[in-house]
């Protein structure tokens, strides 16, 4: 169920809450989405009649000492999402789900985004251990040439006229991370159109893994979308163009819930599997929607998370997953027969959203693939050496006139600090929520300690950069940030919860 903003508004009585309010607010509905559904006016397709398309992996246009080096071009296109009508896309190379960069772990990767689109861009490598002048902070703009700013956000920022070097030293282990748009008050619509793709970073540890490999090692970007009945992308933007406006229509200002569920850009697609196992790199590319996906009668054996891979390997018989968080998981065809077909639920849908996708088994095949029972050793971060411990609440609020979306009772400003951290210290960071908010903290992953003082939640093993934060919860996480000195953002990755204003600013010394 998701929940009005007048129902909303009732609860709260227009007061922001402190930290005091956490242990008695009860809000009516909130156990599954905060969003409101869009409904598309598009004739939908039945459902498994698509093959699932996998993007393709860049190619660099050069490599040397130095690195590789690689050019993305963000331009419109008209693409076939629902068969038998274009859909005008934002895309990376005019792409949706743009094509996947895959890294080696160590070695320089330097992309270079172009900006032939309409509308200013600024790309962020998620759980990308980057440099800030490469993060995508959101007022470092790409705009297109000639473009005439009528925001003012580039005077907090810096502005490249038609191209940007994003360099990305790749110091970090193997992980499913992805790049996607981030512009400030943007956000929210420039992903739906399409600013989004996998980036994979790969090395030794992982590989010597006997994990399924190549055509096994499938990635999924799930999310949701609407269509109008042209075939156009279907979004309640207060200016459609996304140039000058921001901000969404108020009855959808909890988040954007669309009614076609799309696998990298395909609607309710299938894929034809052998009887082996495969390894599926789940994202939830949604921009408010959280799914908690089951396969009957075959459970999720999950060997990583946002960061890379887990200790040990965790089992699932259903895997919730907030927008932004990723699991690398293995699948097991094996005692299936050739024939048989399986589909992959949404155990938080109805209707059309209640289901994701449908694997076809083909045939009998030798798999020497396995999971072991160790995968890798996690260094903990103890949590009695914290040099201090920071609380960071998620509620609604007002801005001004309007409402909106506040971390410790303000709105973002891309002109000031809200904490100052020292690269190197291990801190507690306390993540309170009103709602349902998947919070994102960029440069460096942390580790879940507790959830409301108990025990973590099975999906919150491992390295993680996103953590799904629950009505009236508050999670309490141990970070650490290294390398890299600037500015680096902590925000809610319900993108039309961040596009108003639930962001905020660290600064890393």
């Amino acid at each position: 169920m998701s929940l009005s903003r007048r129902g909303f508004l009732g609860v709260l009585g227009g007061v922001t809450l402190g930290a005091a309010s956490f242990g008695s607010l009860v809000l009516p509905g909130a156990s599954g989405q905060t969003a409101e559904l869009l409904r598309s006016r598009a004739r939908l397709p039945e459902p498994f009649t698509v093959p699932l398309p996998i993007p393709p992996v860049a190619s660099p246009v050069r490599t040397g000492p130095d690195g590789d080096h690689y050019v993305i071009t963000q331009r419109e296109a008209e693409v076939e999402i629902l068969p038998g009508l274009r859909t005008r896309i934002l895309g990376y190379d005019g792409m949706f789900p743009g094509p996947t960069l895959v890294s080696r772990s160590g070695r320089r990767t330097v992309v270079t985004h172009r900006n032939e689109l309409p509308v200013p861009t600024a790309v962020h490598l998620h759980g990308g251990h980057t440099p800030a002048e490469s993060d995508g902070y959101p007022t470092d703009l790409v705009v297109p040439p000639g473009w005439q700013d009528h925001s003012g956000h580039a005077a907090h920022g810096t502005v490249s006229i038609g191209r940007r070097d994003y360099v990305y030293p790749c110091r970090q282990r193997a992980a499913t991370l992805w790049y996607h748009d981030h512009r400030m008050d943007f956000t929210g619509p420039q992903v739906y159109r399409g600013l989004a793709g996998f980036h994979l970073i790969r090395d030794d540890e992982d590989d010597a893994l006997p994990l399924p490999k190549e055509e096994r090692d499938i990635p999924l970007m799930i999310a949701d979308r609407a269509f109008e009945e042209d075939g156009a992308f279907r979004y309640p933007a207060l200016d459609p163009s996304t140039r000058v406006l921001p901000g969404v229509e108020d009855d959808f200002m909890e988040g954007v819930l669309g009614d076609v569920i799309l696998v990298n850009g395909a609607p309710w697609p299938v894929l034809e599997v052998e009887a082996a196992r495969y390894r599926l790199r789940l994202l939830n590319g949604s921009n408010a929607r959280r799914y908690r996906l089951a396969l009957p009668g075959i459970q999720f054996v999950q060997t990583g998370s946002d960061g890379g891979l887990l200790a040990e390997p965790v089992t699932h018989d259903a895997l919730t997953i907030a927008p932004g968080e990723r699991f690398d998981v293995v699948v097991d065809f094996a005692d299936q027969r050739p024939g048989a077909e399986l589909t992959m639920l949404n155990q938080l849908g109805s209707g059309t959203t209640a289901q994701v996708m449908r694997f076809r088994v083909t045939r009998r095949v030798r798999d020497d693939s396995h999971v072991p029972t160790r995968l890798s050793k996690i260094p903990r971060l103890d949590p009695a050496a914290a040099a201090r411990t920071r609380e960071w609440r998620f509620t609604r609020g007002d801005i001004g006139d309007h409402h909106g979306w506040l971390i410790n009772d303000t709105a973002f400003d891309p002109s000031r600090i809200d904490a100052d951290v020292s690269l190197g210290d291990v801190e507690i960071w306390r993540v309170m929520s009103d709602l349902h908010h998947p919070v994102h903290i960029h440069l460096d992953p942390f580790q879940v300690l507790t959830r409301g003082g108990r025990p973590p939640a099975p999906t919150d093993t491992g390295w993680k950069d996103t953590v799904d934060v629950r009505p009236n919860e508050y999670v309490d996480l141990a970070v650490r940030f290294t390398d890299y000195t600037g500015l680096f953002l902590l925000h809610c990755h319900n993108l039309e919860h961040e596009d108003m204003a639930m962001m905020s600013t660290f600064r890393t010394s």
